[in-house]
């Protein structure tokens, strides 16, 4: 019997969920320093990119793009960061963090670069719901 897919219990920590596209769980980070979302690939055991199989590998892309015009669109910020480390959190995910010039952390990586900021609960919902609405959610 394969094993089933959970979350990792640090990305259920650090992330709110916003719902399940057609391969990967969209989450969003409680860090309010940066618009961050978190795209989680429902696949047991996956780790790598390479470890989802050619399907999958076309799926996660296109959710990538769409979650990055999402992004993009609500936010109008000045470049997104993607990408796919992995190195605290094995369980494969993609980081999709909008950047503005003189945010918190620019030009560096925003990882570690100041403590984070918590949502207020009324711009966390407001936020969750962009998203949804510009992702096909509801």
């Amino acid at each position: 019997m394969s094993e089933a897919w959970s979350l990792h219990p640090q990305l259920d920590n650090d992330a709110v969920g916003i719902g399940d596209l057609p391969l990967s769980r969209l989450l969003l980070s409680k860090d309010a320093n940066y618009p961050w979302l978190i795209l989680v690939p429902r696949r047991a055991g996956a780790v790598e990119i390479i470890d989802l199989d050619h399907d999958d590998r076309a799926s996660l892309m296109t959710e990538i793009g769409e979650v990055c015009e999402a992004l993009k669109d609500i936010t109008g910020c000045d470049k997104l960061n993607v990408a796919a480390l992995g190195n605290q959190v094995p369980q494969l995910h993609v980081h999709i963090i909008a950047r503005r010039n003189g945010d918190a952390a620019w030009p560096r990586p925003v990882w570690g670069a100041a403590p984070a900021l918590e949502y207020d609960a009324a711009e966390l919902e407001a936020f969750m719901g962009a998203i949804r609405r510009r992702t096909g959610f509801g």
